[in-house]
């Protein structure tokens, strides 16, 4: 006779339904995936994912803000031009085992719902990539590779706005070509208009 499966609670739990997650997102997509597909596959209940999340929006942010490091090293290439293009691959590199649907996906679903796109804002926000790009901005200026420019938030967020543009309206996998023309046509520019 099978021995009864033991129930998981807390973190062992959590973590069995963000695999869950991430497993369903990668066989069916974003599109497809069902509290009850994660449930039975997490081996629980919708009742119990319902009781920590909303909906799937909050529960497939939730996996996805799990998978992200909590710090990352920044990368000194010796140029800033060449230290922003590893950042955005290491940006990339985070979405490699994605659905490729998962983006659209979330942001179809998240602007229908106010408090779902205040929770997505506020996981893009704490990632923090804007401070390790004053960080990389700010090495270039004492290194005397860039006059100090006017920085803001909205300035910070050039890069990885054009990312998810290309990801979320244009559908387009991100090459070395477009890291490129992001920095050196575009985001390098603007810092060097940008001079104080």
């Amino acid at each position: 006779m099978a021995e009864p499966r033991s129930r998981r609670r807390g973190e062992h739990l959590e973590q069995a339904i963000f695999e869950a997650v991430w497993a369903e997102l990668l066989e069916v997509g974003y599109a497809k995936l069902t509290m009850e597909a994660v449930a039975a596959r997490a081996g629980t209940s919708k009742p119990v994912l319902y009781r920590r999340w909303a909906g799937r929006a909050e529960l497939v942010l939730a996996a996805w803000r799990q998978r992200l490091p909590d710090s990352f090293e920044l990368p000194d290439t010796g140029t800033l031009a060449g230290d922003l293009k590893e950042m955005l691959r290491r940006s990339l590199r985070r979405f490699e085992d994605c659905a490729p649907d998962l983006l659209a996906g979330l942001a179809t679903e998240t602007f229908r719902d106010p408090e779902v796109f205040a929770l997505l804002r506020k996981q893009i926000a704490k990632a923090g990539p804007g401070l390790a790009f004053e960080a990389l901005i700010r090495r270039a200026v004492e290194r005397g590779e860039l006059a100090e420019p006017r920085l803001s938030p909205g300035v910070l967020s050039v890069p990885l706005d054009l990312i998810r543009a290309d990801a979320v309206i244009y559908g387009r996998q991100l090459s070395e070509e477009r890291i490129g023309e992001i920095v050196d046509d575009i985001f390098v520019p603007l810092l060097r208009g940008l001079a104080l």
